[in-house]
């Protein structure tokens, strides 16, 4: 598929290449009637703008903004995970002299306000991170020529460039592990279906399964405490001899294995258990979580230095540890 030019969008306007340039890097030097114009076929061309177009070398505000795109149903900001991309994000930020605006945006009326504050130049740059489903934010933000990088690979392939760990390599060392440890009925406690982080770990789960000829047995949860809890119950019910479960983040594995507790089973000894993430109170559960480790700290770095930099190269996937401890 051939990718739209600033020509043919100039064509579809009826204005100057020129014109075209100065509306989408947000010059306020166009006519409204002009500016609506450009815009209007921007989107019904699907036109992205060179990245590098943008660079932020100009350093036109020296603020970049981390927006968090989530629905108000699930707020994974308030995961310890976000807290470590968010540090890493900061120090990065900071080390290139510019200042760090978090936004959320939840809803129609918060993807409003973020292309509203993000087009009027009050930023050099977006950082989207948590994202489900075909999330039209990043497109909408990339097409008024706003740089944009995305926390996680998106669904949707949009050609924007992307930091996202090896959710897949993950979730397979964790299922090998149980496997290699004598495991032999091996559930899973996978993440939600809209979120690429779920689609990739339960992808790595179901392939170690495919592969040693045994059956996938899958309830799903949606990256909370709560919905491990009622995920491991469930799994219980349908199928009370399994002796293992890989859940796709700790903090549905702290309610797993809550629920494990009350069901009488003895972590390790009747069901071992891998989370994913190794949040901070993964040592502290009784016993300590047998979890995924994934870099998150780098991968705050990694997404701010790929917004600075000039045709950056994308897409940047960190490796995952499965780090071993006394749940399984």
């Amino acid at each position: 598929m051939v990718r739209p030019t600033l020509e043919k969008v100039a064509a579809r306007a009826g204005v100057s290449r020129a014109t075209v340039s100065r509306v989408v890097n947000g010059s306020s030097s166009v006519g409204e009637d002009i500016r609506v114009a450009v815009l209007r076929a921007v989107d019904e061309l699907g036109y992205v703008p060179n990245f590098a177009a943008r660079s932020l070398v100009t350093q036109r505000a020296d603020s970049i903004a981390l927006v968090f795109s989530e629905p108000p149903v699930r707020v994974f900001s308030d995961d310890p995970t976000f807290a470590g991309i968010i540090r890493g994000v900061s120090q990065q930020i900071e080390a290139a002299d510019k200042q760090l605006v978090l936004m959320m945006a939840g809803t129609a009326r918060g993807h409003e306000r973020v292309e509203r504050y993000t087009t009027a130049g009050h930023v050099d740059g977006v950082i989207i991170a948590s994202m489900h489903g075909a999330d039209p934010l990043p497109a909408a933000l990339a097409r008024r020529g706003i740089p944009v990088v995305c926390s996680g690979r998106p669904i949707t392939s949009n050609g924007l460039p992307y930091v996202d760990m090896d959710n897949v390599s993950g979730a397979v060392q964790a299922v090998t592990h149980l496997l290699d440890r004598g495991r032999r009925r091996i559930a899973t406690i996978a993440g939600p279906p809209d979120m690429i982080a779920g689609i990739d770990r339960l992808t790595g789960y179901r392939q170690v399964l495919r592969d040693s000829g045994r059956r996938s047995i899958i309830a799903i949860g949606d990256f909370t405490r709560d919905s491990g809890a009622l995920a491991m119950r469930q799994l219980l019910e349908d199928d009370p001899a399994l002796d293992a479960v890989f859940v796709a983040s700790d903090m549905m594995a702290f309610g797993a294995m809550q629920t494990l507790r009350q069901a009488g089973r003895r972590v390790p000894d009747d069901v071992a258990v891998v989370g994913f993430d190794d949040v901070p109170s993964a040592v502290y559960t009784d016993p300590p979580l047998t979890t995924v480790r994934q870099p998150t700290l780098r991968m705050g770095r990694e997404l701010a230095r790929l917004l600075l930099t000039p045709n950056p190269e994308s897409p940047v996937v960190l490796p995952t540890e499965l780090v071993i401890r006394e749940s399984t």
